[in-house]
């Protein structure tokens, strides 16, 4: 009677130490930021990502931003032409995540990986009855750094705000959720 105790026991033992181990978890999340692009005004920006956590201190992520979209509507007397513009500019990026807990819930992070930059532009001019139009695209791939604060509110929700260097032109403030699974 005392042997099967004693296994059960260590069997109790050896499993809940196997459940205290982090295991690897996958999180998606979505953040919402401001971006400055020099010489511009700030825009509103949007994005998700998902990432799989290798152990406590390490992550790999992947994300889509949009990093800002601007619309230019005007008059110009010169020609006497209505012109309007638009340029969108999105990222896709990916990552390593180093984390440093720093207290109970709070970690301070940093983010080291590539991105690539890509800007949609479009004009259309109006002069009398006559409409020109053009499109451009410019991808450029760079190498993006970061740094930020998390907070885990639960073991599977975790609030973040980064801010975050897709290009050197280009500064991004955001503000994020992240949901584990």
């Amino acid at each position: 009677m005392f042997k099967k105790i004693a296994v059960a026991a260590a069997l109790v033992i050896a499993s809940s130490s196997a459940l205290a181990q982090q295991s690897p978890e996958w999180y998606v999340g979505a953040d919402v930021g401001s971006t400055k692009i020099d010489g511009a005004d700030r825009e509103t920006g949007l994005g998700g990502f998902f990432g799989y956590k290798i152990n406590k201190n390490f992550a790999v992520e992947a994300g889509y931003h949009r990093l800002a979209k601007a619309d230019v509507a005007y008059y110009d007397p010169e020609f006497d032409a209505d012109v309007r513009a638009s340029a969108k500019f999105d990222q896709i990026d990916f990552s390593v995540i180093g984390t440093l807990p720093l207290s109970e819930g709070f970690n301070l992070y940093g983010r080291l990986g590539y991105n690539r930059l890509e800007i949609k532009s479009t004009a259309t001019a109006t002069i009398g009855s006559e409409t020109g139009s053009a499109r451009e695209s410019q991808h450029e791939n760079k190498v993006l750094y970061g740094l930020g604060l998390s907070y885990d509110f639960a073991p599977n929700v975790t609030g973040r705000l980064e801010v975050q260097k897709p290009h050197s032109d280009i500064t991004k403030i955001a503000v994020g959720v992240a949901l584990g699974f």
